[in-house]
């Protein structure tokens, strides 16, 4: 699938990049009162209510809607081309990061909704996993951004802070 060139990202996909990030964040920061609940679930025990628990079901239900929102904005509008200085094996590393992005925050939302809804065991240990898949990725994504701003000074950050034509 080729996806359309555009000139820079639109408001939208920016909010939506900024808004999925902020709700990934939320997500690891409160995740204790639904983990514990799991726990406590596995092992057959009483849980009182915590209203962090269906935040959390809901935050991602949110993450997955924004995320296929993202992608068909991606399929329909286009992205920005990466920095023609750029060698072709950053452009690979890229596309395959963004890729993995997506890939893994649809299989966390559907790996925590299987668990949590359908008690799936496995889909909670793949969830477990993915957490931990996400954070590399985000690492590897600050890191990327702190290498184009600071050693190659081809300004991608701009893309995410002001919109395109």
């Amino acid at each position: 699938m080729t996806v359309p060139v555009a000139a820079g990202y639109s408001r939208t996909q920016i909010a939506l990049h900024w808004a999925v990030a902020a709700l990934v964040a939320v997500q690891y920061l409160f995740n204790d009162a639904i983990a514990e609940a799991w726990s406590a679930h596995v092992q057959g025990k009483a849980y009182g209510f915590d209203p962090l628990v269906p935040a959390h079901v809901a935050g991602g239900v949110l993450i997955l809607a924004l995320v296929l929102w993202r992608i068909a904005l991606r399929a329909t509008r286009g992205v920005p081309p990466l920095p023609e200085s750029e060698h072709p094996a950053l452009h690979l590393l890229a596309q395959v990061t963004h890729l993995a992005f997506y890939g893994v925050l649809i299989a966390l939302s559907v790996s925590g909704a299987l668990a949590w809804f359908a008690d799936v065991r496995l889909a909670a240990g793949a969830h477990t996993v993915l957490k931990v898949v996400l954070l590399a990725l985000i690492a590897l994504h600050v890191l990327a951004v702190i290498f184009h701003q600071s050693v190659l000074k081809t300004g991608v950050m701009q893309r995410m802070v002001r919109p395109g034509t």
